[in-house]
Parts: C-alpha cells; structure tokens; sequence
C-alpha cells in the first residue's frame, strides 16, 4: 500500500510504502476495548485511601452504658453510622495494573492505525523538522494540511522543536514513535506522522520477540 506524504505547506511532495499486514488490518472492536481498558487502568495511582474504624482519632470510649437508656447500643463514636466515624470498606491504596500480552497490544495498535487511514484521518508528511518551536509554526502548518479538531503528532524520536511548537495548543498531542499506543491514536481525531515515524511503527509492530532473538544469537555463537 502506498501513503501519500506532503509537506508542511499541504503539496504532495511523494509517496511511502507501507505493509499492508500492518496498516490494512481489519477492526476488532473487543481488542481494541480491552486495550484501551487496560491502558487506562495502568495510568491510576491507586493512593486512594480513607480511614477505617480503627484509624480514626477518638472513640475509646463507650459512649453511654449498655441498657436502661433507651436508646440504641454504642460501642464507639467512630463507629461507620456516626458522624466522623469511620469508613466501612472504603478504597485503600492498591495496584490497578494489568498486562497485557505483546501480541495483542501491536493488534490492537494496528487496528486503530488501519481505520484512521481507511478514514482519511491519519495523514503524513515527510517531515517536521522545519518547525521553529513556536506554536505559531505548529498551527501554521496544521492550517496548511487542513487539520481541524485533535490531532496526534508522531516522529520518529522524539523532537523537541516538535514537543515545544505544540505544547500549547489545547488539542495537540505529540509523542515519538516508539510510544504511540492504541488509546491514544483512538481518542484523537486525526494523526499526524512523519514518514520516517510510520516506518518505525511498521517495524515495532513486526519486531521479532526478545527470546526469539536471544535464541538466534545463541545458536549464532
């Protein structure tokens, strides 16, 4: 498949080959769902934290005796039904994080990548090194390549003249190559990436595992 690839002034200045095993994969909405799922779960702190019964400050004491009060039975003024008492099962700081098999986290990053193209919305340009920094130059060109709403800037490695041109931007996001995951191509509307990117994505996702390599090299030696 061939992309066509423009330049920051919005002409056409050539084509790149991409893999179609990489960008003409068909959507699998349930993998894409439990990629983005466990994304975020991994993005949580977890330092929530309230205070239990035990934790709270006060309540030594039993507030009024037993029986002939009428009233109900106390054994503590921080029990969870008093006011202040304390927090009956409430969060306590944990993990939320989940993993996510290799396979399934280049699928799904494929997937997304493959239904913004077939939807015009991932465009390319040869590259961005002609932006000075300024956010100026950052809407200048995305003005030139008719880019409305939010959009994902992918380079190769990370650029800070890139990093700096749209860092105030409001719906501008930008990331190098080797961090571009399926939440973050999903929730933008366009995505913007050099070529130089996009074959860098082609390889991460076509990569051979590491014990595959090891294993090579070990009988190499």
């Amino acid at each position: 498949m061939e992309l066509p690839v423009l330049n920051t002034q919005g002409n056409a200045v050539g084509s790149v080959e991409i893999d179609d095993g990489v960008f003409d994969v068909p959507m699998n909405p349930t993998l894409v769902h439990q990629a983005m799922v466990i994304y975020q779960l991994n993005q949580r702190q977890g330092t929530h934290s309230t205070r239990t019964r035990a934790e709270v400050s006060g309540g030594g004491r039993k507030p009024w005796i037993q029986k002939h009060t009428g009233r109900a039975r106390q054994g503590s003024i921080r029990s969870p039904q008093w006011r202040h008492g304390g927090i009956a099962f409430g969060p306590k700081p944990r993990d939320y994080r989940k993993a996510l098999p290799r396979a399934m986290r280049r699928k799904a990053l494929q997937c997304v990548l493959s239904e913004k193209i077939r939807n015009d919305r991932l465009i390319c340009v040869d590259t961005l090194d002609g932006l000075d920094g300024r956010t100026k130059s950052m809407k200048q060109a995305l003005e030139n390549l008719n880019i409305g709403g939010s959009v994902l800037v992918v380079t190769a490695a990370a650029q800070q003249n890139v990093a700096r041109a749209g860092g105030n931007l409001k719906q501008v996001w930008t990331l190098p190559s080797d961090l571009v995951n399926a939440n973050d191509v999903l929730k933008r509307q366009t995505v913007l990436v050099t070529a130089d990117a996009i074959q860098r994505i082609a390889e991460l996702c076509t990569a051979p595992r590491f014990r595959a390599r090891r294993a090579a090299s070990e009988e190499a030696e």
